[in-house]
């Protein structure tokens, strides 16, 4: 039943688009200009130092709250980033690059750290769209059986967008809040056919008919 929702929703990708801030864009765009000016290298180890930061922020609660608070003064912020480039950088201890540092200090200058996660994702779409590269991240309430995971990724194969790429790259997110069904997020686009939108609908609809 999923896969044949899927397949349907497939044949009309236009129907959603993930929610990447226009802001977060203008950034995710400039950093990746400023990579791709230098070398494909360059492009290669700005993408690693954003994915170590992003999970970095993730995984420390105060990092976190760090990026979210917009009141801290700029000494308060120098220090943030600099504990973040400390942690990201990880065992090899490899300096984190100008680039980088030129992109976050430009987010806490102007008051956007808290924009920090859309830009990185928004950099990761173009570094994969450069590379020919689709990455289709699959979120469900519980880890996909192996069976499921292997006929979304044939249908998926089968999709004009998927045909357009080199390679095709599958991930599976848990969020126990989809509470059953999948959200599938590729490029700009996504697919939702997850119970929790299901009841959003409805909820709608009841609030509509009282």
């Amino acid at each position: 039943m999923l896969c044949s929702s899927f397949r349907s929703a497939t044949a009309s990708l236009g129907l959603g688009r993930r929610a990447v801030s226009t802001i977060a864009q203008k950034y995710s765009k400039a950093v990746y200009s400023a990579a791709l000016s230098k070398s494909p290298q360059t492009i290669t180890k700005v993408q690693s130092e954003l994915n170590a930061i992003s999970n970095v922020i993730k995984e420390v609660p105060d990092l976190k709250a760090f990026v979210s608070n917009p009141t801290l003064s700029a000494k308060d912020r120098s220090a943030g980033l600099a504990v973040i480039y400390s942690r990201s950088e990880g065992s090899k201890k490899e300096p984190v690059s100008d680039i980088t540092k030129n992109l976050f200090g430009v987010l806490s200058e102007n008051g956007r750290l808290g924009e920090t996660q859309g830009v990185i994702e928004g950099f990761n779409e173009l570094v994969a769209k450069y590379k020919g590269e689709l990455e289709v991240v699959v979120t469900s309430a519980t880890p996909l059986p192996r069976d499921l995971s292997s006929r979304l990724e044939t249908i998926l194969k089968q999709s004009q967008t998927a045909q357009q790429a080199k390679s095709l790259k599958i991930s599976n997110k848990v969020n126990p809040s989809v509470l059953g069904g999948i959200v599938v997020d590729f490029g700009d686009k996504s697919i939702d056919l997850s119970v929790s939108s299901r009841v959003n609908k409805l909820n709608n609809v009841l609030q509509q008919s009282v």
